[in-house]
């Protein structure tokens, strides 16, 4: 049986990993574990922008697909970017078995807030989900709550909801994955 597998990324609380697994696997119907191993992301780090290269990682997570992979999500503390944009939330590969997101900027603490651990739930919730269906192949959605909205700010994030709108699910419902 497949499964969907959480990647954590360097140091991370094991707890907030725990809490997006069955987040994930009732959103997209599939069982999800947490795997074992972590990846170092030091590797991904350019010091001219103090941030991790996604694209970097992605690359280097397909080391840890198995034969009993769905999907693997990698789940970041550090920020990342891609070299045409100042950061990004997660990034996928679109059709493709691996994606990460970041928590970096989804911390209240990040924009000089007080720790809110229940936002910082909800937010990674909402970019999982998110990500993941651009590895099913889902484009931007237009409906603001899907989770497939595009988010260029926090705010878009928490807007939107941590499910698929009906049009989004019926996509992955059709799909042949």
């Amino acid at each position: 049986m497949k499964h969907l597998q959480l990647l954590p990324i360097g140091k991370l609380d094991g707890g907030l990993l725990m809490e997006l697994a069955p987040a994930v696997a009732d959103t997209f119907r599939m069982p999800c574990e947490i795997l074992s191993r972590a990846l170092d992301p030091e590797f991904a780090f350019h010091g001219e922008r103090q941030q991790y290269h996604s694209s970097e990682i992605l690359q280097r997570m397909q080391s840890f697909l198995a034969p009993n992979s769905w999907r693997v999500l990698g789940v970041a503390a550090v920020d990342l970017y891609i070299p045409i944009l100042t950061f990004v939330f997660g990034e996928a590969q679109v059709g493709g078995p691996c994606a990460v997101v970041s928590l970096h900027r989804l911390r209240q603490e990040f924009y000089g807030l007080p720790e809110d651990q229940e936002i910082l739930r909800y937010r990674l919730a909402k970019e999982a989900v998110h990500e993941i269906g651009h590895t099913l192949d889902l484009t931007h959605c237009d409906d603001y709550r899907c989770a497939m909205a595009p988010s260029h700010a926090v705010e878009w994030i928490d807007l939107k909801d941590s499910s698929l709108c009906a049009s989004c699910q019926s996509q992955i419902l059709t799909s042949s994955d």
